[in-house]
């Protein structure tokens, strides 16, 4: 017994100092920075006590005095009741960077979320690469990157970024669905110093690659003041999500609210009666699913679209709306890669798409020319077309050129397609119709009288040709429409294409289609 209770003493001795590998120097550092443990962490994200941790006495082989953990805790827990695997890079040991033994942990805590078909959230705090490793802490990350690929599109893949992630450590969270960031968090491949000592070059970490950037790059799917809202971000995300794509997704309270309210009558007006004047799209989105809820994603990054998670009757729905505050509306190449982005992740986990449309067009310039419109935009179709979820098209106003296309057309994608009486569509709009085929006419008219005249051919020209009517009557549009209505026509739409096939049965030989890249 003597011999078994000294093991025993033995294993517990080594479980306490493996819950704190690097000692009263960690707590020190951790307190001074004035951020949790490692562990802690873990638990602020999971369901309370459902943590169960795996490797956690890895470390490094032939070096005595090598920390327990490597840098790294795995293991798996629930969220939400439902199981996910976590991996958490230590800060507090070797700087959180990864070494051999730590990408080790890292491959086979994916492999189990492979094996088991559920989420993995990553919260990243690391300095990068273990230089000590030599070349195979940088082949680990290689290997890293084939099992994230598997993942892709087969379970759902959070990062939390906080701290600093730096160098070869960026590589696996952009990888993964989403990225999110603290306010205080940074991403770069090569620091301030790097930069400075190369090209002399004096940058601010901040300006290099701090959450606020890196959102408005759209690096960073969402910032948030603090650990705890990162947290909650990410289990308000994967609520959203099926934990692999063999399911559907969750369902939430079906079924509520089954005849008009009035915030339904509040659509009826929310609309201005001028087609120069901006309005919120979000207070369209607040009326028009379950319970005014709205999930934002990219919300810093080109915020003339809007993308993001609701619920029709109970379940997840992905939407993609213009936002006519912002450039009116306009489509430029950073949405483009927004929408196809946001498109294909919805598609990848079986989420129905809802597209909301009030935009002019592509948005005209040297500058979008110079940056790509043409090869990100003509991305965006060939997404929608691509998919295979349950499509809807809602034109509240503006619907012109390109645009009409990219917001999910029925000719393009939608299954059913609706629009408010308010709604335009055309080729163009009409001040510029107007400026290119009534130019003539135009310069015949006096010049007093030539403002006026303009005018009334604008208004002639939304009355007769930019109409929601021609659509309806050549069947470009399922249906006209009131506004107060949208959201039980929306139910009762998905609702009818909730037996949709997920694979379409057209054979085709490809391997695969080639993008505009």
């Amino acid at each position: 017994m003597a011999d078994t209770r000294a093991k025993i003493d033995e294993l517990v001795k080594i479980l306490t100092i493996a819950a704190e590998p690097a000692g009263e120097a960690g707590v020190a550092k951790r307190e001074k920075k004035g951020v949790p443990s490692v562990r802690q962490r873990v638990d602020m994200l999971l369901d309370r006590g459902t943590f169960i941790e795996t490797g956690a006495l890895a470390r490094q082989p032939g070096q005595p005095d090598a920390l327990y953990g490597d840098g790294l805790v795995t293991g798996r827990g629930l969220i939400g009741g439902r199981p996910v695997v976590v991996i958490a890079h230590d800060q507090t040991v070797y700087g959180g960077s990864v070494g051999i033994t730590s990408a080790r942990k890292f491959m086979r805590a994916l492999q189990l979320a492979f094996d088991n078909a559920c989420p993995v959230v990553t919260i990243n705090d690391s300095g990068g690469a273990r230089i000590q490793d030599a070349v195979g802490s940088i082949a680990s990350f290689g290997d890293i990157s084939r099992v994230l690929e598997k993942l892709s599109g087969y379970v759902p893949q959070v990062s939390i970024i906080l701290g600093k992630c730096a160098a070869g450590s960026v590589y696996g969270p952009i990888n993964t669905d989403v990225l999110i960031g603290t306010k205080d968090s940074y991403m770069f491949v090569t620091g301030p110093e790097v930069i400075k000592a190369v090209n002399g070059e004096d940058i601010t970490a901040e300006e290099l690659g701090g959450a606020k950037v890196q959102a408005e790059r759209g690096t960073l799917h969402h910032v948030a003041d603090t650990e705890q809202q990162a947290y909650d971000w990410a289990r308000n995300y994967l609520s959203y999500m099926p934990t692999s794509c063999l399911e559907q997704p969750p369902i939430v309270n079906p079924g509520l609210e089954p005849e008009i309210t009035a915030s339904d009558r509040e659509l009826d007006t929310i609309i201005p009666d001028s087609d120069r004047a901006g309005y919120d799209m979000h207070e369209i989105l607040l009326r028009i699913f379950d319970d005014g809820e709205f999930h934002e994603v990219r919300a810093a990054f080109a915020p003339n679209l809007i993308t993001g998670f609701a619920r029709v009757d109970g379940y997840p729905v992905g939407v993609i709306a213009n936002q006519p505050l912002v450039l009116g509306g306009s489509i430029d190449a950073a949405c483009s890669d927004k929408s196809t982005y946001f498109i294909r992740l919805c598609d990848a986990f079986n989420i129905p798409l809802v597209f909301v449309a009030d935009t002019p067009g592509v948005l005209p310039g040297l500058e979008q020319e110079a940056s790509g419109v043409i090869i990100r935009g003509g991305r965006v179709p060939r997404a929608i077309i691509e998919a295979t979820v349950p499509i809807i098209n809602l034109v509240v106003r503006k619907s012109y050129g390109g645009a009409y296309g990219m917001m999910a057309a029925r000719q393009v994608g939608a299954d059913i397609s609706f629009a408010w009486p308010t709604a335009r569509i055309a080729v163009i709009g009409a001040d510029s119709a107007v400026d290119l085929i009534g130019r003539r006419q135009l310069a015949a008219v006096p010049e007093e009288h030539r403002a006026a005249a303009r005018e009334f051919m604008i208004n002639q020209y939304n009355e007769t040709i930019a109409t929601p009517w021609i659509a309806a009557e050549r069947g470009y549009i399922d249906a006209v429409i009131e506004p107060a209505h949208t959201r039980l026509e929306i139910r009762r739409a998905l609702r009818l294409l909730r037996d949709k096939p997920p694979v379409k049965p057209e054979f085709n030989p490809r391997k695969h289609p080639v993008y505009p890249m």
